[in-house]
């Protein structure tokens, strides 16, 4: 069996066919693979483990299903839902992660991330991420009402359509230099993530080493699965 990657799959209610994709996958893989890592904005938007948002209860109960089948979930926050906590752990049975966590990949030592952080050329973006992070505003936006963070979440998405506008598409996609030196703060040789939404398989080679940085493309277009095995290796395949 394979241990699958996705991210980007930004559910929205407004969305429900991407919703529906995502439950027959869930359904195939369920007991059928080694685990399935989720790298990041699975959701547009979260603004609390509060929200009792009914289009997402169906994803939860199969998200819930996957790990009670014996394939274990793993979840990592992404830009858009970084805000995901506890008691949606608790109730989707999936294991929450540190925003850069390295796993053993069938003898590869792997960093896993979203892939926002290596975006360092969108230095806009970078200022508004320390921001969102910053452990006392997420205690004070948690702390105001629901229907107030609903209307923040919506202008945020709305900033954010205006700003990526604004963009030249190199800016917005990684830092080759500052893919480089996590590799090496890492110690890994293969890389996973997503954000860019920007799908392909990149062999490097720095300083002597082979190195492989695998990026998960957006469900909205070109969502895709990264499968990996010790027999097949490294592969992206469409959900």
């Amino acid at each position: 069996m394979a241990t699958l990657f996705i991210s980007d799959l930004h559910l929205h209610p407004v969305r429900p066919a991407i919703g529906d994709t995502l439950l027959r996958f869930l359904t195939d893989i369920r007991g059928n693979a080694e685990a399935l890592y989720i790298l990041g904005d699975l959701f547009e938007a979260w603004v609390g483990d509060d929200h009792p948002e009914p289009a997402y209860e169906p994803i939860k109960q199969a998200l819930k299903a996957c790990t009670q089948a014996g394939t274990p979930v793993f979840l990592l926050r992404g830009n858009r839902d970084f805000m995901l906590g506890e008691q949606f752990s608790v109730e989707t049975a999936c294991t929450l992660l540190d925003e850069c966590s390295t796993i053993n990949l069938y003898g590869t030592r792997t960093l896993l991330l979203h892939g926002d952080t290596l975006c360092t050329d969108d230095t806009d973006y970078q200022a508004l991420r320390r921001r969102l992070r910053d452990p006392q505003w997420q205690q004070q936006t948690l702390s105001l009402p629901l229907e107030e963070r609903l209307q923040m979440a919506e202008q945020a998405r709305e900033l954010s359509s205006l700003s990526v506008q604004g963009k030249d598409d190199v800016i917005m996609d990684v830092n080759q230099a500052e893919v480089l030196r996590v590799f090496e703060q890492y110690n890994v040789s293969l890389m996973i993530h997503g954000h860019t939404h920007r799908p392909g398989i990149h062999d490097i080679e720095h300083r002597g080493r082979k190195l492989q940085r695998a990026v998960l493309g957006d469900w909205s277009r070109q969502g895709s699965v990264l499968s990996v095995d010790p027999e097949m290796g490294v592969r992206l395949e469409s959900p």
